[in-house]
């Protein structure tokens, strides 16, 4: 099975063809040591703050499986029928020879996966006595009395544990057979199947401390210790966003909004009131944008609006959803939401800076000269927002320089332009604002 995935990932490496489709972020630092390990032929652990994507790359290496394979029909354990190894299936081929049943089983199907609990047992895992069998009249000794666990039932496929180290320490052992003389003992039965069967864990670095380890010899059976991390640039953050976000919520995203929100993220990342042991997810930044789209679809449904566009009015709302996904240090509690707020105002600052920095927006300013001011809220539609705006030149650059093409020219984007734009101009103190019941009134 291993020699299977070495040469199907050299076949794509010579021809260039992406490996792992889908994750983000990782093609200059984790995925080459996955490659090596899997050219290595190597049981691996990926070890990784929460919300890393290891889940999510561990299911992507069965796109190195061949797309089907043959194996002896009804074999709970999926034999080769050259190579039959369970007791039903030698039976079977001492009795059929040539005519031994074949099923064809895709890659998917040759995929197994445990969430590592405090209860799990041995017999989830590896097997155990089926009472039904039993009672049906064969014998304890008999091997086809044998349950088998998910270990077994993946055998020629690849199998992920999740998050290893809650996993007791007494199950930890009875995976030892498996990484290194690749075979499963059941119970008191003179049972020996030999398994192939690629092993993937994953792990959270913490864990070694604070809620369980990774027993010394399961580590020393694993080849491979391999370290993820969170997306190092903004853009990788950008890509991740757009890429995983629900796309059927009903509501447009700009791009300026995506950025302050991948900005947002490494901001809570790096803030000193977090708990960076905890980590911040990258669902943290997709659930930010999903509720501002939900913001904007939720305004559209009241105001009658035909098309929901996000602005930056429906951030607000991020900051109260989202708290409980952080984990803060104890010397800040009471303090999440105005932590969470200043580092969105800080995001939204820089956004500005990198997309409008430097371009003249006297026509806007120009607006509140004489005293005027402009109210926005997140239940004041685009049509009235424009209104009470008033025409502004110089409005389609501003929407280009925030990447807004053709075919976003919609009131809903032109308005999500222009409070952009106030916003920004409030936060470099050109502007004031006064924030009363979740409306926003811009002046001078």
């Amino acid at each position: 099975m291993k020699a299977e995935v070495r040469e199907n990932l050299l076949a794509k490496l010579r021809a260039g063809e992406p490996r792992f489709p889908g994750i983000v972020g990782f093609d200059d630092s984790v995925l080459p040591h996955l490659e090596r390990a899997l050219l290595a032929g190597h049981d691996l652990v990926l070890l990784g703050e929460r919300g890393q994507g290891k889940t999510r790359l561990i299911r992507t290496v069965t796109g190195l499986l061949d797309e089907w394979t043959p194996v002896v029909d009804g074999c709970e354990i999926n034999d080769h029928p050259y190579a039959p190894a369970c007791t039903r299936c030698l039976a079977l081929a001492r009795e059929l020879g040539d005519e031994l049943p074949v099923a064809w089983k895709h890659r998917d199907e040759r995929y197994g996966e445990k969430l590592a609990t405090p209860d799990t047992s041995v017999g989830d895992l590896i097997g155990d006595v089926d009472p039904i069998k039993i009672a049906e009249g064969r014998t304890l000794g008999d091997p086809e009395t044998v349950h088998y666990g998910l270990v077994p039932r993946t055998n020629r496929g690849v199998f992920s544990v999740n998050e290893l180290p809650d996993l007791a320490e007494r199950i930890q052992v009875s995976l030892l057979n498996v990484l290194e003389e690749r075979d499963i003992q059941v119970r008191g039965y003179n049972l020996r199947l030999p398994l192939d069967i690629l092993l993937i864990a994953s792990a959270n670095p913490e864990d070694y401390t604070n809620r369980g380890r990774i027993i010394t010899p399961l580590k020393d059976r694993f080849g491979a210790e391999i370290r993820t991390h969170y997306p190092l640039t903004v853009e990788d953050e950008l890509v991740l966003i757009r890429q995983e976000s629900m796309p059927d919520i009903g509501a447009d995203l700009p791009e300026h909004l995506v950025e302050v929100i991948a900005r947002f993220t490494r901001l809570v990342r790096e803030s000193t009131a977090v708990d960076a042991r905890s980590g911040v997810s990258a669902r943290f930044s997709i659930a930010a944008a999903e509720t501002a789209m939900a913001s904007a679809v939720r305004r559209g449904a009241i105001a009658g609006e035909e098309q929901a566009v996000a602005r930056v009015c429906d951030l607000a709302s991020v900051v109260h959803s989202l708290r409980g996904k952080v984990e803060f240090e104890v010397s800040e509690e009471g303090r999440e939401t105005e932590i969470l707020a200043h580092l969105l105002r800080r995001a939204t600052a820089e956004t500005f800076r990198s997309r409008l920095g430097g371009m003249d927006l006297s026509p806007l300013t120009d607006k509140f000269a004489e005293g005027n001011q402009v109210e926005s809220g997140e239940l004041i539609p685009a049509a009235e927002l424009l209104r009470r705006i008033g025409p502004v030149t110089g409005l389609a650059k501003v929407m280009s320089r925030l990447g807004m093409g053709e075919g976003e020219e919609s009131p809903g984007h032109a308005a999500a332009a222009l409070e952009f734009a106030l916003e920004g101009l409030y936060l470099m103190r050109r502007l004031s604002k006064d924030d009363v019941d979740g409306v926003s009134v811009y002046r001078t």
